[in-house]
């Protein structure tokens, strides 16, 4: 069984000029990381040419499908029944983006599967990352 969920999805990039546009994006679960989720866009859809990443809680995620939750750089919050919205703060702006919902709960469906919920701590090797850390030192 793969320990990596990989999901392409539609977002669309809320503007005010000249209006808002689609993009693709990448969702990406990984068993290694099990409290993350890094969702990603291509080079063609930023200002610099260069993919942008954002790695949040997975928690986050299922909450912001509910209801509004984040207080940081990443806030999520249900546009309708059909959508969310995911705002992203950086130092040179923010962003704001709009996504199925019923992509994002396919997602995290199938993160379940490979992480139940809950279950996340047991899937963390601190032995092995501590010894990393030390090693770096």
């Amino acid at each position: 069984m793969s320990s990596v969920i990989d999901q392409a999805v539609q977002a669309r990039l809320i503007a005010t000029a000249p209006r808002s546009q689609v993009i693709p994006a990448n969702l990406r679960y990984d068993r290694t990381d099990p409290f993350a989720v890094r969702l990603a866009f291509p080079p063609a859809a930023s200002l610099d040419g260069a993919e942008v990443a954002w790695t949040f809680g997975r928690e986050l995620l299922e909450e912001g499908l509910r209801t509004p939750a984040g207080a940081g750089d990443v806030q999520i919050w249900p546009y309708d029944a059909d959508a969310v919205v995911i705002e992203f703060h950086a130092a040179g702006g923010m962003a704001v983006v709009q996504f199925d919902a019923q992509e994002l709960r396919t997602f995290l469906t199938r993160s379940y599967g490979l992480v139940a919920k809950g279950d996340e701590a047991g899937h963390l090797d601190v032995e092995a990352d501590l010894a990393a850390l030390l090693r770096e030192a």
